[in-house]
């Protein structure tokens, strides 16, 4: 089965299937999933994007309307998270995922669904240390501070997650975990992105929480994006008890823009037997089922239970029976209903509403999950002025501190100290000029499908520039082609035995073996020529998206 995995949306739906049509036309594939690691920007009208975090004279509607309105309909099945510049309205009607558009689906604030028999989790929103231990207590009209704290990720979701026992297979974040970068080429991506260098040397960059999930789930794959660079990496995991260590691969990408490696190709085993739609997650929906109770709307700070002698329970790992009993509750078909519906109206070109009020509407896929289920609606509770529920503080003995200092999971936390600028997050007007002067200085011939020329990098090790000091990657396997590594264990449960490793300049070109199908790499450029042997002309991205957004990131604002 092949996925593609794209980073940055930007809502730039129309130009990503664009390429996937391309790509598939020329490669004489069919790629049946699109995942998307946050920023997809989910504007249905101009009330959304008053919910969006970026300076108004950015905004543009860009072209999820379509797909909404039904002027339009995805051709491939588009599973995405949230980033850091969404339509948080939107979004929050849908806490436990869910339809955006017909064939366009949610993974919610955070959440597991199955394809085909592969198990793709996710984490919506990005790090920040003074927001995690709050609830989800954002509602709109958002001002200055909601605005930017709805899209950071709380402990809770955290919570979650880790209770999770079975093996994923894919997972996506929009922030990196932290630490990633060394079992890459760090010297390769710090000569991309030189404003990283203090926070890398630190260990700063990256999300803690991120981290702590990957070193718990140990996905075969882990997709990000919001640093807007491509970055692979190869993390081998410590053996859990007698069982073989893990491998994970991890893959970051970039924007979707005129000479960016935004798009990529990953050919997956299917599961023998699995059903053919989008399905709901039976581990999953137990554990969402059993910390239901925990569930939080407050601004004050709040941590989860643990086996300190304070809580009556700590551990909300599903039972089977909790997992069937799931189950019995859909009836026993796990298929995600096609129950997408409209709550507001779509943006008509024709008839433009720029002083539009955001909408504050419940979601009929989110209260019938919830009815089936028995969950909690939080942004019907937060819409209805829900605040503290009074169970939360008795059965969590949480304090009475709500001077949202930084959590207690994370006390060496330093995401929000840092000082690094970002030449690359200014605006999009910038970003074009840094491409027309890629293009004046001579660039590599342009390609539909490619990577770059990188420096070598020795074998088992990556070389730094300057004084910087890292360790070495932490993989102790055997070096090898990358290419091969893009691959799923064979279809099982079972932890999957050891995969061997490789150079850092192998992690970051491991498409370029020609006889490998497994994975490719897609650069757009604006003035493509047509491949060698290619069925049809390279797409054209025109340059008339010059007013996004400034993209300048939370670091720098908060």
């Amino acid at each position: 089965m092949k996925i593609a995995v794209e980073g940055c949306c930007h809502g730039e739906l129309d130009k990503i299937y664009e390429t996937i049509g391309y790509l598939e036309k020329k490669e004489g594939v069919k790629v049946e999933l699109l995942l998307c690691c946050g920023d997809f920007q989910a504007a249905r009208n101009e009330g959304d994007m008053m919910c969006m975090a970026i300076p108004p004279k950015y905004r543009s509607m860009q072209t999820f309307y379509k797909y909404y309105s039904g002027e339009k309909k995805a051709p491939v099945l588009t599973i995405f998270i949230g980033g850091n510049h969404e339509a948080s309205n939107h979004m929050q009607e849908l806490p436990y995922g869910g339809w955006v558009a017909p064939n366009i689906y949610y993974l919610g604030y955070a959440g597991v669904v199955r394809f085909k028999g592969i198990r793709i989790g996710g984490a919506s929103g990005i790090f920040k240390s003074h927001d995690y231990r709050r609830g989800h207590h954002e509602f709109p009209p958002y001002n200055p501070n909601t605005l930017r704290s709805v899209y950071h990720i709380r402990n809770i979701e955290v919570f979650k997650l880790k209770q999770i026992q079975m093996p994923v297979d894919i997972f996506m974040s929009h922030d990196w975990p932290r630490g990633i970068y060394h079992y890459g080429s760090t010297a390769e991506l710090l000569r991309k992105k030189k404003f990283l260098r203090q926070e890398v040397e630190s260990n700063s960059l990256g999300s803690p929480a991120a981290e702590e999930l990957l070193a718990h789930l140990q996905p075969s794959y882990w997709f990000s994006a919001h640093l807007h660079v491509k970055f692979a990496a190869l993390m081998q995991h410590p053996p859990k008890a007698n069982a073989a260590p893990r491998v994970t691969k991890f893959l970051s990408l970039d924007k979707c823009l005129p000479h960016r490696e935004f798009l990529q190709i990953v050919d997956v085993p299917e599961r023998p037997g699995s059903s053919e739609g989008l399905e709901y997650d039976p581990e999953w929906l137990a554990i969402l089922k059993s910390t239901n109770s925990l569930q939080n709307t407050a601004p004050h700070p709040w941590n989860p239970p643990e086996n300190n002698g304070l809580h009556q329970r700590w551990d909300f790992t599903p039972s089977e029976a909790a997992m069937m009993q799931v189950v019995k509750d859909l009836g026993g078909d796990l298929a995600v209903p096609d129950n997408f519906s409209r709550t507001v109206q779509p943006y008509d070109p024709n008839k433009p509403q720029p002083h539009a009020t955001p909408s504050c509407s419940t979601n009929p896929q989110t209260t019938e999950l919830c009815a089936t289920l028995g969950l909690t609606d939080l942004y019907a509770h937060v819409g209805q002025g829900g605040g503290d529920l009074s169970r939360i503080q008795r059965s969590t003995g949480e304090g009475d501190d709500d001077d949202g200092g930084e959590s207690a999971e994370y006390p060496t936390d330093t995401s929000g100290l840092s000082s690094s600028y970002n030449p690359d997050e200014i605006t999009i007007e910038d970003e074009w000029e840094e491409e027309e002067g890629e293009e004046e200085g001579g660039c590599n011939p342009p390609s539909a499908v490619t990577g770059e020329n990188l420096s070598d990098v020795p074998v088992g090790g990556v070389h730094p520039p300057g004084r910087l000091v890292l360790p070495v990657p932490k993989s102790e396997t055997s070096p090898t082609d990358l290419s091969h590594l893009m691959n799923l264990p064979p279809p099982s449960h079972s932890t999957p035995a050891v995969a061997p490793a490789c150079s850092g300049a192998e992690r970051e070109e491991h498409c370029e073996d020609d006889d490998d199908e497994a994975c490719r790499t897609l650069k757009r450029t604006s003035d493509e020529a047509e491949a060698p042997g290619s069925k049809g002309p390279t797409p054209r991205i025109k340059r008339r998206n010059q007013v996004i957004y400034t993209a300048v990131e939370d670091d720098d604002d908060e």
